[in-house]
């Protein structure tokens, strides 16, 4: 079982900053590849960023690169989402996922790759 809680979202005006984070249950966290999704209202959900087990390597986005920043701390079993100079379009709920699959398999920045979800977290930015 790997429990996913995350926290941090709220409003905030267009080119602020908010941190976002997840809290995974259980001892394997140092194993997962970790990533966050986002979804806006009608639309799919979508790759944020990623991270892999050790830091090591991190992927992004498009539209978010060079604004956002994903880091993790395996000590606290927790992974963040650093977002500056939000705008609008940034808006959605936001979900922290768990990569299960094991050692050999890089980061991914696809819906399947994930196992394991979090209940989402709301980030709206406002005009």
């Amino acid at each position: 079982q790997v429990q996913l809680v995350e926290f941090g979202g709220g409003l905030v005006q267009a080119g602020g900053s908010l941190r976002l984070s997840c809290a995974a249950s259980g001892r394997a966290f140092s194993s997962y590849g970790m990533g966050w999704f986002r979804q806006a209202p009608g639309k799919e959900r979508e790759f944020v960023a990623a991270i892999s087990r050790s830091s090591s390597s991190t992927s992004y986005a498009d539209s978010v690169k060079g604004r956002f920043t994903i880091s993790r701390d395996n000590a606290k079993n927790t992974v963040y989402l650093q977002m500056n100079s939000l705008k609008p379009e940034d808006t959605a709920v936001y979900y922290c996922a768990a990569d299960t699959r094991g050692l050999g398999y890089g980061i991914s920045r696809q819906t399947p790759a994930y196992s394991y979800w979090g209940q989402g977290t709301q980030v709206t930015v406002s005009s």
